[in-house]
């Protein structure tokens, strides 16, 4: 599964459309599954000048699936606005610290589907909720993490270079985390005090 994004550097449409192609013949392949644009910067008339030259590489059959990443319910709105198809997908940071609740709700009512990338908080998983459902469930912290995403109807994205890690964070699939633990999980968010990246989903 190939996947890249534009920069708001590139939010013009001839420069997205440049920056496309220019990925394919770097990857060495005749499509992408999914582009993005990278973030909500750059303004209304940049992103979506960007989004429709996307849009206009999927019908070239340049990609299979537009999508969008740190965009908030204002920012899908101007598309749906623009009267253009709207995204597969939206990435944003999310895990039980920063929930990105109206988002999420915005991308389930329109079939968007919601990607968590830093999932796993890069790396800081010492809260005592996690460890303590760790050890409830004989898992890692991590597979709690990666757990309570897909129980919430979310796409984690972990990160690892290390093979074992890898392999552990895809062993969540054959067990849940119970509702009264999902809920201990849900009252950590701390909304946007919870991010742990940049999260420029505020943009004008």
């Amino acid at each position: 599964f190939a996947a890249s994004k534009v920069f708001h550097s590139d939010y013009t449409y001839e420069k997205t459309m440049a920056a496309v192609k220019e990925s394919i013949v770097n990857l060495g392949y005749s499509y992408y599954d999914l582009y993005l644009t990278h973030s909500a910067l750059g303004g209304k008339e940049a992103r979506l000048a960007a989004y429709k030259a996307l849009l206009d590489a999927k019908a070239d059959g340049l990609i299979r699936s537009v999508g969008v990443s740190n965009y908030s319910a204002k920012h899908m709105e101007e598309i749906r606005e623009a009267g253009l198809e709207m995204p597969a997908v939206n990435q944003v940071e999310l895990h039980p610290f920063c929930q990105q609740k109206p988002i999420v709700e915005y991308c389930n009512k329109n079939n968007i589907v919601v990607q968590a990338y830093t999932p796993l908080l890069r790396g800081t998983l010492d809260d005592p909720v996690i460890q303590e459902l760790a050890t409830k469930y004989s898992r890692d912290a991590a597979q709690i993490l990666i757990r309570w995403s897909l129980q919430r109807g979310i796409v984690p994205l972990p990160k690892s270079s290390q093979p074992q890690r890898i392999i552990s964070n895809i062993q969540v699939f054959d067990w849940k985390i119970e509702s009264m633990d999902m809920a201990k999980l849900d009252a950590l968010d701390r909304g946007k005090d919870g991010a742990v990246t940049w999260n420029p989903v505020d943009a004008d």
